[in-house]
């Protein structure tokens, strides 16, 4: 697969992956409210954390970006980056199935519970589009020509477009959740009601 086309399918898993999260928005407000039987998050504290985490990986996203287009003028290294790129790297499929390893989460990723679901979304709205101009400014290969340790899964360094796929995997390693969330949701109510 071409650089190209690899760059062209990110966008669109971003795209997908960023629409699919901005529905659970709108859902009604007793399932965000909801907590789980076993004292997990509720709908509305899972989406503040994805916004969270999409922010913090969008400051090392935007300093490789900076570091990437720096190095852009070699030539021979842009070639080299570019030739056999491949966005897939070992243990990248475990990021977005919850329970198939220890996720440690930093403190400052968890959710507060005080910010307004109007503003998260916000947030995440331009989070996408702050994914998409960085697409959009890396359209060469760039992104390829700087790497950023990442210590989840011990995937070891990453480029920019890695970290922009990364923060696809997690955001729907959250949709499973969610939608666990409501279908336990869903259950309750039956039995409520039965």
């Amino acid at each position: 697969m071409t650089l190209e086309h690899i760059l062209i399918n990110l966008k669109r898993e971003l795209i997908r992956t960023f629409a699919v999260v901005d529905e659970w928005f709108d859902k009604e407000h007793s399932l965000h409210c909801y907590r789980p039987q076993n004292g997990g998050w509720s709908v509305s504290e899972v989406l503040e954390h994805i916004s969270l985490t999409t922010q913090d990986l969008l400051v090392l996203v935007e300093k490789g970006k900076q570091k990437a287009l720096a190095k852009s003028s070699d030539e021979q290294a842009l070639k080299s980056a570019v030739e056999n790129y491949s966005l897939m790297k070992d243990g990248f499929q475990e990021i977005a199935k919850p329970g198939t390893f220890q996720w440690h989460r930093p403190n400052h990723h968890a959710p507060s519970g005080k910010e307004l679901l109007t503003d998260v979304r916000a947030k995440w709205r331009d989070q996408l589009l702050h994914c998409l101009l960085t697409l959009d400014q890396l359209p060469n290969g760039e992104g390829a020509l700087h790497q950023t340790t990442m210590t989840v899964n011990n995937l070891g360094k990453l480029d920019v477009y890695q970290y922009l796929y990364f923060l696809a995997l997690h955001a729907q390693r959250h949709i499973i959740q969610l939608k666990k969330i409501e279908d336990e949701f869903s259950n309750a109510d039956v039995n409520v009601n039965a």
